[in-house]
């Protein structure tokens, strides 16, 4: 029987009422039930199972378990793992083999954690359905005719699919929490440099950040204290002390709690079920002793706009290096260096990948760098100094993770901006590189996920996880 949190599961793995290989084969033959979901593209069956084996002789000699010992995870397709494909799913690198570990896999590899596989994605993490994947469209949990969010929308779907208890995804502007609110679990996205990003696949370097996505805080809590922290590889990776986030999450208190609510997160053309079950949890916590102070934040539209001004241009200039020179695909349709080029990054890119390389080559180019590039970092600064002004008067910020429910596949591939305003409630704590959880908090009419979207002040993910520990709907 499969356990709902690593605090369980750890007290039978220790007791040896379970064994580590028991829970490899257990979670791997879920997997391989879910084949036809596309949630894995990458499943470690020799690997998971030869890694279980030594971690019950580790525990059998006498050994001291790792912090995560026989924790089951998995890993998004965008982070480097020694010898496992890291493809990104995309066709330009569905052959590629990493080289080398990330930082936050030789942590968690260090503290004992069993992984089983890598995860779907939209394509180089550039999506909010999971529908641009080169390896085909993962369904959500709830309705298999909806999508489960994206761009980490296979680690959700593995985590809400009971395929792995924690997985990792990478957020840049919603990543994480989007879909942990469209499949009823926990997505955190920590401070940015709170976790180095070393061997995560660049998509917009100022604003990638390796997140967790898990069933409960408790879990999310243990794998951020395990990843977080310095590191020589990373320039952007901080330096700040690394405090006990379960112990801090613990001993937040309801009473006197200041939640921020600002007006710009509850358009009138906002969701009613979302908005009334948004609302509904705001209040029970007034009720029980927290304060709502309504407060003002430049209206979220602002940071869609510059977001996608600056991801695209740093995109553009990340993706230059899949020419097919180095590794990756290389077009066969070739009779010169140039034809090369293009035809291997034409055949190997996906039609998201490739407008938003041209977007941003666009803002970059001479005459319109100051009139769009420009303005949008004059605009991230303004949403940076407004955000520390408004959390220096409360402790979080609250408001829904996604302005609707899961949507159909295909609903909305026809409109790209249409779909863009899937994160325009995450992307601003991305703009200003605060930590952020979504937390689910209840079903509407359709039976479909809500989550709540929580913003704290830089580092302060424990807080965050205590407030969110509240919150939580049991799932």
């Amino acid at each position: 029987m499969l356990s709902s949190s690593y605090e369980e599961l750890r007290s039978k793995l220790l007791s040896r009422e379970i064994s580590c290989e028991d829970v490899a084969r257990q979670y791997i033959e879920r997997i391989d039930a879910h084949r036809g979901d596309n949630i894995f593209i990458t499943v470690f069956h020799a690997e998971a199972l030869e890694r279980a084996r030594s971690l019950d002789r580790k525990l059998s000699e006498g050994g001291v378990p790792g912090r995560l010992f026989g924790l089951p995870m998995a890993i998004k397709d965008n982070i480097s793992m020694k010898g496992a494909k890291v493809t990104c799913a995309s066709k330009i690198l569905e052959n590629y083999e990493s080289v080398y570990d990330a930082t936050a896999i030789l942590r968690l590899e260090a503290e004992d954690a069993l992984f089983l596989g890598k995860t779907n994605m939209d394509e180089f993490a550039m999506g909010s359905s999971n529908e641009n994947s080169a390896f085909g469209t993962v369904p959500n949990p709830f309705d298999k005719n909806r999508v489960p969010g994206g761009s980490s929308g296979g680690s959700a779907a593995a985590v809400a699919n009971g395929l792995c208890l924690v997985a990792l995804g990478s957020d840049t502007g919603g990543s994480v929490r989007q879909p942990a609110g469209f499949c009823d679990i926990v997505g955190l996205k920590p401070t940015y440099g709170r976790i180095s990003r070393y061997g995560l696949v660049a998509f917009a370097s100022s604003f990638d950040q390796i997140g967790v996505l898990s069933r409960n805080t408790d879990d999310a809590a243990l794998v951020l204290q395990v990843m977080a922290g310095k590191d020589e590889h990373d320039a952007t990776c901080s330096r700040h002390d690394v405090p006990d986030y379960a112990a801090e999450s613990s001993s937040v208190g309801i009473e006197g709690l200041r939640i921020g609510v600002p007006k710009a997160f509850f358009p009138d053309n906002l969701n009613s079920d979302i908005s009334g079950i948004v609302k509904g949890k705001l209040h029970e916590l007034r009720d029980r002793g927290a304060e709502l102070v309504d407060i003002e934040l430049p209206e979220s539209d602002y940071a869609i706009a510059a977001y996608y001004i600056l991801v695209t241009a740093e995109a553009s200039s990340n993706l230059a290096r899949f020419d097919g020179a180095r590794y990756g695909y290389r077009s066969s349709d070739a009779a010169d260096l140039s034809s090369m080029y293009v035809n291997s990054r034409t055949e190997g890119f996906g039609r998201e990948v490739k407008r938003r390389i041209m977007l941003g080559t666009y803002v970059l180019s001479a005459g319109y760098y100051d009139t769009y590039y420009k303005k949008a970092q004059q605009v991230r600064r303004v949403f940076q100094d407004r955000y520390r002004e408004a959390l220096e008067k409360v402790d979080v910020i609250a408001g829904p993770t996604s302005p609707f429910p899961p949507f159909g596949i295909g609903d909305k591939t026809g409109d790209p901006l249409e779909m863009y305003l899937a994160d325009v409630f995450t992307v601003p704590a991305s703009i200003v590189g605060m930590p952020a959880v979504s937390v689910p908090v209840g079903l509407d009419s359709l039976g479909l996920p809500v989550g709540m979207h929580l913003i704290c002040n830089f580092f302060e993910e424990g807080k965050l996880l205590g407030i969110a520990k509240m919150l939580q709907r049991r799932t």
